[in-house]
């Protein structure tokens, strides 16, 4: 217990430095981009003196360290700014869209989970079979097509060629849970496409890894059943890295999400970031990418510590 503690307070740092680095880059971004974000605010019609005064309100005349200095505390106290492009503030406005965000990404992974795990679970069953080589074939496509390609071809075919969904996934919080898991299944869908793959590859290589141990050899020679022999046997030594790519690909839902929530204009928090560099409102683009990467740390987080904890030789390296 100590060591585990242990691990988890030293990943816990190792995060902390990693989404410190990361908001270092994320403002020197913003700051590396050409023109005057005053000027582009304002338009080409503002005069000297309201730009000027505008630099000054922003606190765009310090030196970019103070300036960076200033964000940063102000981050660590929950306070984003204000948005530039309607004076509201940056968390009100990215509360609701980042609810969105994870509805969809938990919609997915209740989809994409059970699949996964059922049809890795049947290939390591039926190992060099056709069955096999047809999962293995379907899931390298899959994995081989971009998420832009795989969005757009759902929704010519089967939003705007049969009619079955509307091309846009628009959801408002009033909005029942049956009506809203039915406007956003097609998004989840094609998030499926591509996680399913990545699942059921891992989990059928993590079961085949322990089918060659002397134990799994005796449960044969004992004349169980090959379906008990993997979920009796095989599986929960194979639990640790099954669990890590789960959790891992949690964090891809919820990270990678910005592509589709684009294509079908769904107000989530990649949405919101697109809408954001659009217009120049620098304050969400940046508090967008620090909730974007201190999720994708936790995430990652959660699935070394699940790991270990269902294997706890991992506290022990060789």
């Amino acid at each position: 217990m100590h060591q585990l503690l242990g691990l988890i307070l030293k990943r816990l740092g190792f995060g902390a430095i990693t989404l410190l680095v990361i908001s270092v880059i994320v403002f020197s971004a913003v700051e590396f981009l050409p023109g005057d974000l005053a000027q582009q605010v304002l338009g080409q019609s503002a005069t000297e003196e309201t730009v000027a005064a505008f630099r000054r309100e922003l606190g765009l005349d310090q030196p970019s360290v103070t300036r960076y200095f200033i964000w940063l505390a102000d981050v660590a106290h929950g306070d984003f700014g204000n948005s530039l492009a309607n004076g509201q503030a940056v968390s009100g406005l990215i509360a609701q869209r980042f609810a969105n965000t994870l509805f969809l990404a938990g919609y997915a992974a209740a989809i994409a989970v059970p699949i996964a795990l059922i049809l890795g679970v049947l290939a390591a069953l039926t190992r060099r079979s056709l069955f096999d080589r047809l999962i293995n074939i379907l899931s390298l496509g899959a994995i081989s097509m971009p998420e832009f390609f795989i969005a757009y071809i759902m929704v010519t075919l089967f939003a705007l060629k049969f009619g079955w969904f509307s091309p846009l996934a628009n959801v408002t919080p009033e909005m029942p849970l049956g009506t809203r898991l039915w406007a956003t299944l097609l998004p989840a869908l094609t998030l499926n496409l591509v996680v399913v793959a990545h699942m059921m590859r891992m989990t059928r290589a993590s079961i085949l890894s322990p089918m060659a141990s002397p134990y799994i050899e005796m449960a044969d020679l004992k004349g169980i059943t090959p379906l008990r022999v993997v979920i009796r046997h095989a599986l929960p030594n194979a639990l640790a890295p099954i669990i890590n790519v789960v959790a891992l690909t949690l964090a891809y839902l919820v990270v990678g999400v910005v592509i589709v929530e684009v294509v079908f204009v769904y107000p989530g928090l990649g949405q919101l970031m697109v809408d954001s560099v659009a217009k120049r409102d620098m304050t969400v683009v940046q508090a967008c990418c620090l909730i974007f990467a201190l999720t994708y740390i936790l995430l990652n987080l959660t699935a070394d510590i699940l790991a270990i904890a269902t294997n706890p030789r991992l506290l022990h390296p060789k």
